[in-house]
């Protein structure tokens, strides 16, 4: 077993029995998101871990092949996005590693929440449509579905009823929000639990969006 990926870990308990998984986006780095935990105003109540991975450095083909953090490659900018499958199921291994590690210090999968942003939120897709762990939720961020063709239908995958977030700015010129739309009705005519809000944003997070998270995340982690 390869070494677990190297992670930002914010904790808002001493003893936490929660953890939120946060994939980073193209070329960024576990520290993206960092500062926005304070701004999700959990409840004092919720003791959880926050955990933001870096993705290995890779060659990027849309970036002229320069190397960056990124959790899989991308050979082309076009609605059919053709990407690296193989980058994706390994980094989907990786972050199932993150989970199991979770589950090793004690908390529950039914306690941990994936979230993903543009890249990262393709890996938190990926990895709850595939994955043996039953999460709390998937929070989808400015991001598109891969594979949907493989994708099973609820009854039959382990997240079929686990509630799913998607997000997306109406401006956003980096990933058509016809993307998430797709995705959305994709899952639906799946039998999945999927909430979709599209917010006047660029490719992004905006002060609205942050208090929406904020209280999605407050309601599935409050039993």
């Amino acid at each position: 077993m390869t070494d677990v990926l190297p992670s930002v870990v914010v904790e808002t308990h001493e003893q936490p029995d929660a953890a939120i998984i946060w994939l980073h986006g193209l070329g960024s780095d576990g520290h993206d998101f960092e500062s926005l935990v304070p701004a999700l105003s959990l409840l004092p109540t919720l003791k959880v871990r926050f955990v933001f991975p870096h993705a290995p450095r890779r060659p990027v083909t849309i970036n002229g092949g320069m190397e960056m953090r990124a959790w899989y490659d991308i050979y082309e900018m076009t609605l059919e996005r053709k990407v690296d499958m193989a980058n994706i199921n390994e980094s989907c291994a990786q972050v199932e590693q993150l989970i199991q590690d979770q589950i090793d210090q004690g908390i529950s999968p039914s306690r941990i929440i994936l979230a993903g942003f543009s890249q990262g939120g393709v890996i938190a897709y990926q990895t709850a449509l595939h994955t043996k762990y039953q999460v709390a939720g998937v929070l989808a961020l400015s991001t598109y579905l891969v594979n949907g063709d493989k994708v099973e239908e609820a009854d039959s995958c382990v997240n079929g009823q686990t509630p799913i977030l998607i997000h997306h700015g109406s401006q956003d010129p980096v990933v058509s929000p016809a993307l998430s739309i797709q995705a959305r009705d994709l899952l639906l005519s799946k039998g999945y639990s999927v909430e979709y809000k599209a917010y006047e944003m660029p490719h992004s997070v905006c002060p609205e969006q942050v208090q929406d998270i904020s209280h999605w995340l407050n309601v599935r982690l409050a039993d």
